[in-house]
């Protein structure tokens, strides 16, 4: 496509030779995590299409090498899918225990360059480097030693955007995949975006290009030579206004240190071993409200929902999916476990607990969804409605109002 040979000049150009005085910003992403993880403990399948992923009728993809990109596999796509477009191609089941260990060391080796750290998920995190350029040079020289001590200590590679700002500097490192470092000044902002198509804007999915297309609106210059107003008229003020800045590369975002919870969740451990689906199902509905509730009081939404489940046996199982967007509704929350428990086996077997859990949490202020023209996000009332439940519980206690399906059930 014409606009990838447009930015293949930027991604293979020597970063030494860019000025990257005014690039403070850096977003590292480590290439194909929990597949590059496997490889180290199964190095007889470099090179061959793998896949980290859930097995079973119900299991997704979780990660997978280039190879297996290749022919199409994405994160997300059913197990079965990726068979079929794939002969051949090697499954891993995920061992999340030592993606998160291996996650810490990468987190650490950040803390090292900057205290200045923005984790985004186990695999990626922005940082600020404009403070460290007395101490450890130009900004372009902290991302390459990062990158090589990453490859070094750990055996791994990463992709590493270098910009002003956190937009551009995520933009940078996906056209720098995989294994690349991607520097972007200012200058070469607009040059860089204007003919990238609408989608490589920050939050904007396929239907909502789909939308700006139908529009007129094909490329990123074309909605950032747009009058701001006339666009904000068209598309809406929220959506117009977010698309202009982005589209001319505006992102007054800072990198911020809060520390934010890896996960806000609820459990329960049921007075005798349980076997009644209809049951387990509504304690996942409490259990559901509940988490959601915790995330809209913290100001969070979180990107995957986990389920935990505890047979009378104490064996433990966990099951999680990450969603389009993050969410803190209840309701999704709740729709998403009832799917995760049907991956679990529950026939003849009897559970002595269970849990849910919102992880990959982001501050709901920046949660980055797909944005839709024309078409609400969430189900309209709904954001609202719960808004008032949490005020209500707040004054009254969280028994003061239930819904009808968690009221006890009389016999007539």
């Amino acid at each position: 496509m014409a606009h990838r040979a447009e930015h293949r000049r930027y991604v293979t150009r020597d970063p030494e030779s860019v000025d990257d005085s005014a690039c403070g910003v850096l977003h590292v992403d480590m290439d194909a995590f929990f597949a590059s993880v496997e490889l180290l403990r199964h190095p007889e399948l470099a090179g061959r299409p793998m896949m980290v992923a859930g097995v079973g009728a119900r299991g997704v993809v979780l990660s997978a090498t280039y190879e297996a990109r290749r022919s199409g596999i994405r994160s997300g796509m059913p197990t079965g899918r990726a068979r079929m477009l794939c002969p051949g191609l090697e499954i891993v089941p995920p061992d999340h225990r030592r993606y998160r260990e291996v996650s810490e060391q990468v987190m650490a080796i950040f803390g090292d360059v900057t205290p200045l750290v923005e984790p985004l998920s186990v695999d990626e995190a922005f940082l600020d480097v404009s403070g460290a350029r007395r101490s450890a040079g130009r900004p372009v020289h902290i991302a390459r030693r990062l990158r090589e001590r990453i490859r070094n200590d750990l055996g791994l590679t990463a992709t590493v955007g270098l910009a002003a700002s956190k937009f551009m500097a995520k933009l940078a490192s996906g056209l720098a995949k995989p294994d690349g470092l991607l520097v972007v000044p200012p200058a070469d902002v607009r040059p860089l975006l204007d003919p990238l198509p609408v989608r490589a804007l920050w939050g904007v999915g396929p239907r909502t290009a789909t939308s700006l297309e139908s529009l007129g609106f094909t490329t990123v210059g074309e909605i950032a030579r747009t009058d701001r107003a006339a666009l904000m008229r068209a598309i809406g003020p929220a959506i117009g206004a977010k698309l202009h800045d982005l589209a001319n590369g505006l992102d007054d975002r800072s990198v911020s240190t809060e520390h934010v919870e890896a996960s806000i969740g609820a459990e329960t451990t049921f007075e005798t071993d349980l076997g009644d689906r209809r049951r387990i199902d509504l304690t996942l509905l409490e259990l559901a409200e509940k988490t959601a509730r915790r995330a809209r009081a913290a100001g969070m939404r979180g990107r995957t929902v986990a389920i935990k489940v505890r047979y009378a046996d104490f064996t433990t199982l966990s099951r999680s999916i990450t969603l389009p967007a993050p969410t803190d509704l209840s309701g999704t929350v709740h729709a998403t476990a009832l799917a995760l428990l049907d991956r679990i086996n529950l026939i003849g077997r009897k559970i002595r607990l269970v849990g849910v859990r919102l992880e990959g949490l982001v501050p709901a202020g920046e949660a980055t969804e797909q944005l839709t023209l024309g078409e609400e996000t969430e189900k309209p009332g709904w954001r609202e409605a719960e808004g008032v439940l949490d005020r209500v519980s707040a004054r009254f206690g969280s028994a003061a109002v239930r819904r009808a399906s968690l009221l006890p059930q009389h016999e007539e």
